[in-house]
């Protein structure tokens, strides 16, 4: 089920999202299981497809690792200055420990399909800090509408790649899991920006201006991160 952007998503929607991921079988799994370490789904990458394709795959998990990694440091910067507040501290461990998770698999598949991680490392990181800290600094109404407005670019972000990767060969063993684990990461997000929301990101001082700023740097970074 996919989210139409530029429609409303409504909590009820976002709800339905988080039950059909957490009762699925979580793809990223076979990433972090040893039992699967051998398994060509997540050893392998297609080999005979046309450059554009390769190149289509490589700029797209180039773009996510990326991604997974500011957002690491987002929540870092959010957690060293509302970590201790008994509300707030919580609720961004909880997303930080998924965005762990995330990096830790999308490392795992840019080495699985060769792709060169972006040159970029050091900026994501810096600037997710950044962005994270001043947020915080700004308050917790701050810090969360900047997560409802990155989580809002990245779940369509992933939408779009979803789409993308219907022109990958399905009969090779990673493509099913790909698509399971973009599928799974980014019912995540949306889980995150449910929080945002229900946790007052919208009484954010200039909720509108700060969702406009964070949603265009989302986007320079990503098309930034394709191409460096």
């Amino acid at each position: 089920m996919l989210v139409k952007f530029g429609s409303t998503v409504t909590p009820a929607y976002l709800r339905e999202c988080h039950f059909l991921a957490a009762a699925r079988f979580l793809a990223s799994s076979a990433y972090v299981d040893p039992a699967h370490s051998r398994d060509p789904s997540i050893t392998t990458t297609p080999e005979n497809i046309p450059p554009e394709l390769r190149e289509e795959l490589e700029s797209a998990l180039r773009v996510d690792q990326a991604g997974e990694l500011a957002a690491n440091w987002i929540y870092k910067g959010q957690h060293d200055l509302l970590g201790r507040d008994p509300a707030t501290g919580p609720l961004i461990q909880e997303m930080w420990n998924q965005e762990k998770k995330h990096l830790a698999v999308m490392n795992k598949m840019q080495i699985q399909h060769r792709v060169r991680p972006t040159l970029l490392w050091e900026v994501a990181r810096l600037g997710g800090y950044g962005l994270g800290a001043i947020t915080a600094l700004m308050g917790r109404e701050a810090a969360m509408a900047c997560t409802e407005a990155v989580e809002t670019v990245i779940g369509e972000h992933y939408d779009d790649q979803l789409k993308a990767f219907e022109r990958l060969p399905s009969d090779h063993p990673s493509v099913p899991l790909l698509k399971e684990v973009i599928k799974e990461f980014r019912d995540d997000e949306l889980e995150h920006l449910e929080i945002a929301v229900e946790n007052d990101s919208q009484k954010a001082p200039a909720h509108a201006l700060l969702s406009t700023v964070v949603g265009a740097g989302c986007k320079v970074a990503i098309e930034l991160c394709k191409r460096f």
